[in-house]
């Protein structure tokens, strides 16, 4: 496949970030498993991949700005690029030692993502896609896939734990789902989520309280493989409402349906 000069510079970007978070994925099961330790090394971890992704992009592009999980908004002067950058999405998978975790950095032109690339460093998956350039796996073709039923589909939700989102309405939502699908699944990563939906492992997606640097590289990669991207009310306010559904179209419109149901 044919990468633009700017997906080129996203894909180093990430390459050489993917290599500090190996090595120190590595460390992770030396470290003594308490609440301190461990979570005060994954943070560093993070914000080590956080600068390297800044330094590499931020060279390429000095007039771009930036939107950040840890940095938060550095605008440029060039106000209508953006790099929506998440340097470690998958935070708890990381400090537990489980290899499902990935860095996720789309570029925005005038808000719309417009190249995205989504990075997994242990199993070495790089997931690319540009608007109007079709989405790819190590230079693999994507396509969503091609089930039409939601009885015979996997679908993959982020589950809300201590602290974060509406247990109740969640459960809901799955009571609802799960009666009507082959399985669900939870990766602990929605950047991983909305990639394997491109690539047809997960037939659908869906979940609450997300920031945009958690969907927007998923959200063309879902696009670019033939899918559908909405938020839990079929709107085009992903970023806006912190939701998202994804699928074909017949799976993202039978689980707009199923959702739909359990809110009444």
């Amino acid at each position: 496949m044919a990468r633009s000069a700017l997906l080129n510079v996203m894909v180093q970007a990430v390459r050489k970030a993917g290599r500090g978070l190996t090595r120190d994925f590595g460390e992770v099961e030396n470290l003594q498993v308490s609440l301190k330790g461990p979570g005060d090394f994954v943070s560093a971890a993070d914000k080590r991949s956080e600068q390297v992704l800044y330094e590499e992009l931020k060279k390429a592009r000095p007039a771009f700005g930036f939107l950040m999980e840890e940095r938060g908004e550095v605008v440029g002067t060039d106000e209508n690029h953006r790099w929506v950058v998440d340097p470690l999405d998958g935070t708890t998978n990381f400090l537990h030692g489980i290899p499902a975790f990935a860095i996720s950095v789309a570029l925005e032109r005038a808000g719309v993502p417009v190249a995205g690339v989504i990075y997994n460093p242990v199993t070495d998956e790089l997931y690319t896609a540009e608007r109007g350039g079709g989405a790819f796996v190590n230079d693999r073709r994507l396509r969503v896939a091609a089930r039409r039923e939601m009885p015979d589909c996997v679908i993959a939700t982020g589950i809300p734990h201590l602290g974060r989102g509406d247990h109740g309405a969640y459960l809901g939502e799955l009571r609802q789902v799960m009666a009507n699908c082959a399985g669900i699944r939870r990766v602990g990563s929605a950047a991983l989520d909305l990639a394997y939906v491109a690539a047809g492992r997960f037939d659908g997606f869906w979940e609450r309280g997300l920031s945009p640097w958690d969907t927007s590289a998923g959200w063309l990669m879902v696009k670019e493989a033939g899918g559908f991207v909405s938020d839990i009310d079929g709107k085009e306010r992903v970023h806006e409402t912190r939701t998202i559904v994804a699928g074909n179209e017949e799976i993202h419109r039978q689980l707009l349906a199923t959702l739909a149901r359990a809110r009444g």
